[in-house]
């Protein structure tokens, strides 16, 4: 058995699961480890399963989480970061109105860079432009990240996004095996599906103009709701698995934590042209929308600073930097 020393019963029972799944374990044993009676195990495993987790009770054999189990955990979390992820310290919840919102909290009241809130579903997701981010309890994974760079002024912030859009993907890719493409500024398609989409908000400084945090959002579709997407969705919105994987949502959390916290810390802009060679526009018509008013445009590229570098019908070329563009991927 692992050691756990410094958590309570609760979390140290998690953590026993999580490092053995399929494995099973007596009351007895799982008490004299943990130096709890027995009546305290049989509580918390019956919460648990109350809870979602997929927890066997045979007699005469104990207690097993099953190796198929997919719910999310700090403890499951943890088991696969690595040492890049020193500062991360997790919040997870059940459901939240928004991660987002939880996080830019918890960043007012001074928490420290690498809090990450996390939830199994949102009341009140949202995406870019103040618009809902459908976000169905239990199928998918929310989490948002709290930063604080140094002397990053407000016209860095994008950057953070494209750099998160590179991690979503190398942690599906790593994850599912499946490519993973980018449909700039910040969505994520596979297999010509949205899966995944970001939001970063900030608080800028009014005097210096530089951000004293950074909220980090990241929602993405793990396997399809019950029933299937709402009809608004069903020719837009894709999942990664299409049937439920095993430790999936945990595995997903850690890789994409694992690969931001990497590119965040690096001194190198690997994640340049890991961008581009993602990009799903380039060299395709599109629409980009500005003020209410769309043109028609080509994409044309995705330069150093990942803007969009595009031609309009009437020859003019623009690099843009923010906005919103729409493409037929078909």
């Amino acid at each position: 058995m692992s050691e756990v020393d410094g958590l309570g019963t609760r979390e140290k029972i998690i953590a026993l699961f999580e490092e053995n799944r399929g494995r099973f374990f007596s009351g007895e044993d799982i008490a004299g480890e943990l130096a709890v009676s027995r009546a305290a195990v049989w509580k918390v495993v019956k919460s648990l399963r109350q809870e979602g987790y997929p927890i066997t009770a045979v007699p005469n054999r104990g207690y097993c989480l099953s190796e198929e189990a997919d719910i999310i955990s700090m403890q499951g979390v943890q088991k696969y970061l690595q040492p890049v992820c020193g500062c991360v310290r997790m919040e997870i919840q059940p459901v939240l109105a928004s991660t987002n919102t939880l996080a830019r909290e918890r960043a007012a009241e001074g928490v420290c860079e690498g809090y990450t809130v996390i939830a199994n579903g949102q009341t009140a997701g949202r995406g870019r432009s103040g618009r809902g981010f459908y976000s169905p309890f239990d199928t998918g994974l929310y989490m948002s990240l709290v930063l604080r760079p140094h002397h990053y002024s407000a016209a860095r912030a994008p950057g953070l996004t494209t750099m998160a859009a590179v991690a979503v993907c190398e942690a599906i890719e790593i994850v599912s095996g499946k490519n993973a493409q980018i449909k700039w500024v910040n969505d994520i398609y596979v297999d010509g599906k949205k899966v995944s989409g970001i939001l970063t908000e900030a608080s800028v400084g009014l005097e210096n103009g530089i951000l004293e945090y950074a909220v980090l959002g990241v929602g993405i579709n793990v396997s399809e709701p019950a029933g299937g997407f709402p009809k608004e969705l069903e020719q837009i919105a894709g999942a990664v698995f299409q049937n439920r994987p095993g430790d999936g949502k945990n595995r997903l959390a850690a890789e994409f934590l694992n690969r931001f916290m990497y590119f965040y810390n690096s001194r190198e802009r690997d994640w340049v042209e890991s961008y581009r060679k993602r990009s799903l526009v380039i060299g395709k018509k599109i629409e980009v929308i500005c003020g209410g008013q769309s043109r028609e445009a080509l994409a044309l590229d995705v330069d150093g600073e990942c803007h969009l570098m595009v031609r309009y019908e009437d020859g003019t070329t623009e690099s843009l930097s923010s906005g919103e563009i729409r493409v037929k991927l078909a």
